[in-house]
């Protein structure tokens, strides 16, 4: 079982002991720290204000009542969401002028996870430096909650997943029309979650049919909810079987996307950024960002557009930031993130397949034969299991010794870039794991790379 607290909020198993597995006494404690810091950061002349929402997981509404009775013991009043999706959230927060807002969900971790992502008054993911200033908040429980007068008020707005559709279809590079001519049949996994609910609405707006795969909303996932080839047999064998123009598969709080081609073959999650990307460049000139565990493929569209392309370390709020200051007019991650400015800075899977419809719509090409457009690399993605006794930061520093000949970055874990492929080894954030990435012209070559480096890693560390 487990508990991690870092910058980006706190994510752990249900169940087990205080301190070490996301507890009812963690989720509370980590609620009343964030409560705390918006208190002693945020000047406002009225109660604070924080939107709350929650994908479907099994221990969701356990959470979210612990956590939204908590700020409302501060004195802060909380808009309830329900039932929602991380971008709908980071939607709500401006729309609502609330002064942040907590999403609960453990994004792809399966079932026995669950998390606290904490946003800003922009609705966007904190900064490092107000996520460590929570994490010291935890640590010394001085927290100071409202007298019986000056408690908080929920109120409750399920409108939101609406909200965030007409936000999404309002885009000027979303043609509805354009998109309901061609009468495309889709399939949709939404893994149980929300995704199976706000996906299909969305479609169906668009004027798609939509035939659904594990839609209902009951937190019990099907397959292992990160949207990668070897959980995805069932929708690739019905995209085939209903003869559909593609499949589309979220993550459980639908800010991640994958497609699956007209084949019934994976589009490639970091083919999903690269394909919005060249719609979104081929009607507006500018820059891209994504982060280094990412496909060149990017940076390749970028350059064929006039574009600059930059690459930020991993994690969403590094990718805002160097979208932000290079002024990218498209951005995201290679796990199927899109970063879309026009609407707000955070992954959201709507946009993403909004887009995408729109520049399908345009083309007289099949998703396969859109896939095969684009330059083609390969991705190989591993991980190793750590044991509290591996000291990670010693063996990327021995691992960057052996290769410091080399194109090397050490901005976020290790990078080694040889002449036509690259290794990426970093420590997660969200999970007691190294991970190795790969790419490389041709898959055999990926998972050579990747097989070569695993066993290097098991080799420094004694595993």
């Amino acid at each position: 079982m487990t508990l991690i607290k870092s910058i980006s909020g706190i994510r752990g198993t249900i169940g087990g002991t205080v301190g070490s597995n996301l507890t009812p006494v963690d989720a509370v404690k980590f609620a009343s720290a964030y409560g705390s810091f918006l208190k002693t950061t945020v000047q406002v002349d009225r109660k604070l204000k924080v939107v709350i929402g929650r994908d479907a997981r099994i221990s969701g509404p356990m959470i979210h009542n612990l956590v939204v009775n908590t700020l409302v013991g501060l004195g802060i009043d909380v808009i309830d969401l329900g039932l929602s999706t991380t971008p709908t959230v980071e939607i709500a927060v401006p729309l609502e002028q609330a002064d942040g807002g907590i999403i609960l969900t453990a994004s792809h971790n399966p079932k026995q996870w669950n998390a606290l992502k904490l946003l800003n008054a922009k609705g966007e993911f904190l900064s490092g430096a107000d996520g460590a200033k929570i994490l010291e908040l935890a640590e010394a429980e001085a927290f100071n909650f409202a007298e019986v007068d000056d408690l908080g008020i929920i109120t409750e707005n399920q409108a939101y997943m609406d909200i965030h559709i007409d936000e999404v279809l309002a885009l000027p590079l979303v043609n509805i029309d354009k998109v309901k001519s061609k009468k495309f049949k889709v399939v949709v996994d939404g893994v149980n979650s929300s995704g199976g609910i706000i996906i299909p609405k969305l479609l169906e707006e668009m004027g798609v049919e939509v035939v659904k795969l594990y839609c209902e909303p009951n937190g019990h996932f099907p397959h292992n909810p990160e949207p990668l080839k070897e959980h995805l047999g069932d929708i690739c064998k019905l995209v085939v079987e209903e003869q559909a123009d593609f499949g589309i598969v979220v993550d459980p709080d639908v800010d991640r996307l994958a497609f699956i081609s007209n084949d019934g073959e994976m589009f490639g999650e970091e083919y999903t950024l690269v394909a919005v990307a060249d719609y979104v460049l081929s009607q507006t000139s500018g820059n891209t960002v994504s982060n280094m565990s990412s496909s060149r493929a990017l940076r390749d569209i970028t350059i064929k557009h006039g574009g600059n392309y930059q690459a930020s370390a991993v994690g969403e709020v590094n990718v805002v930031e160097l979208m932000k200051a290079t002024n990218a007019v498209i951005g995201g991650e290679g796990n199927g993130g899109i970063i879309y400015p026009e609407i707000h800075y955070g992954r959201d899977a709507l946009v993403g397949v909004a887009l995408f419809l729109t520049y399908l719509a345009g083309q007289d090409k099949t998703v396969a034969e859109l896939r095969a457009s684009y330059p083609q690399y390969f991705m190989s993605k591993n991980k190793i299991e750590l044991t509290p006794q591996i000291d990670v930061d010693a063996v990327l520093k021995l691992i960057f010794e052996k290769y410091q000949k080399e194109q090397i970055s050490t901005i976020d874990g290790v990078k080694i870039d040889f002449a036509s492929e690259w290794v990426h080894l970093r420590k997660s954030n969200t999970e007691p794991i190294i991970r190795i990435y790969t790419e490389a012209p041709t898959q055999n070559a990926a998972d050579v790379l990747a097989e070569r480096f695993v066993t290097e890693l098991k080799s420094i560390a004694g595993i």
